[in-house]
């Protein structure tokens, strides 16, 4: 079986053949896998509290074919198509009773870990799933058009629903970073709200990406952005603000395009911080840091998909091409999404 595996701080990933795993819960045989700029920060920490042990199977997006079950196993079948929900959790604390795993209270102290962020991951030919909970059918869809909705699609998804009620007749919301996850919520804003979208990037080709799904406006993200913005939204800002870069610059970029009472979501893990408190932000502006989604969310997501409402701009990659996949991602040489066939 081969798998892309983080093998030593530092140094690319390298395609390995790994021994068959045994009989888990649930034994998938992957059909796509999404490359994700997630596990470039992963394989940019230092060797100094690195969190995860090596060598990492990649790949927290998956989707794949029900190949085997575990004794006692319910609710799927062998031949089942079928998408991994992420974010694993215990599964009985009061978070995830409520469906949201990714919000876990006790995923640290009982050491659980996303598939690709801890445990391993999809971009390998099989994939051994800890409980048929985390799988939802995908009834119907492509699995290299489905794959990236697991991450690229839920995220955006799940920090947008919290901000619907603002997102009114003669709303604003905000995209910064137009790229896997980005040029999605751009879509799932036109879909889900009547807001105008205002899209910013830093180069004509992501913000044409960006137009071509939806936005209404795109501008470049420099240091008038913020200007131009306020321009577009008579000196008023948006009422919600979606960062998916999350650097210094693009941070402070969303405090001052919100608008009072506005909501700011700091989506990508750039390390950038906004400060809050009063008189730094425009009154009762609320700032989060939302992570991942919640199964139901995915499920949701999933349904727009079919419903032809979203889909993801994807290049694919075998499994031996995965290291180009990355290199092409870090350099920016990717629109959307690439996506790994490990059996294509």
């Amino acid at each position: 079986m081969k798998a892309l595996q983080y093998r030593t701080i530092g140094a690319p990933p390298e395609v390995v053949t790994v021994p068959e795993p045994g009989p888990g819960q649930v034994l998938l045989k992957v059909t796509a896998a999404g490359v994700c700029h997630s596990d470039i920060a992963v394989m940019s920490w230092p060797a100094e509290g690195f969190p995860y042990e090596l060598p990492l199977t990649l790949g927290h997006e998956g989707v794949g074919t029900v190949a085997a079950l575990g004794a006692g196993v319910t609710g799927v079948r062998e031949g089942d198509s079928v998408a991994v929900y992420g974010p694993w959790g215990c599964g009985a604390c009061a978070k995830c009773v409520e469906g949201k795993e990714n919000y876990c209270l006790r995923a640290d102290e009982l050491g659980i870990r996303p598939p690709g962020l801890g445990a391993p991951g999809a971009m390998a030919e099989y994939l051994l799933v800890d409980d048929p909970r985390h799988l939802v059918p995908l009834d119907g869809l492509d699995p290299v058009a489905a794959v990236p909705l697991t991450d690229a699609g839920l995220t955006p998804y799940h920090a947008i629903k919290r901000s619907l009620p603002k997102l009114v007749p003669g709303s604003t919301a905000v995209v910064i970073g137009t790229g896997g996850l980005g040029h999605v919520a751009i879509q799932l804003l036109r879909a889900l709200t009547p807001a105008r979208v205002i899209a910013l990037d830093v180069s004509e080709d992501k913000l044409r990406l960006a137009r071509e799904v939806g936005a209404h406006e795109a501008v470049l993200s420099d240091a008038w952005a913020a200007e131009a913005v306020r321009g577009l939204t008579g000196g008023l800002g948006a009422e919600a603000v979606f960062d998916f870069v999350g650097a210094e610059p693009t941070a402070r970029t969303s405090g001052a395009v919100a608008a009072v009472e506005g909501d700011v979501s700091i989506v990508g893990i750039g390390g950038g911080a906004l400060p809050v408190g009063f008189g730094l932000l425009p009154f009762e502006v609320s700032v989060s840091a939302p992570y991942w989604g919640s199964r139901g969310e995915l499920i949701e997501v999933l349904a727009l998909a079919r419903a032809g409402a979203v889909s993801v701009h994807t290049e694919t990659f075998s499994l031996d091409e995965a290291p180009l996949a990355y290199e092409r991602l870090h350099a920016g040489k990717i629109d959307g999404r690439a996506v790994i066939v490990p059996h294509g």
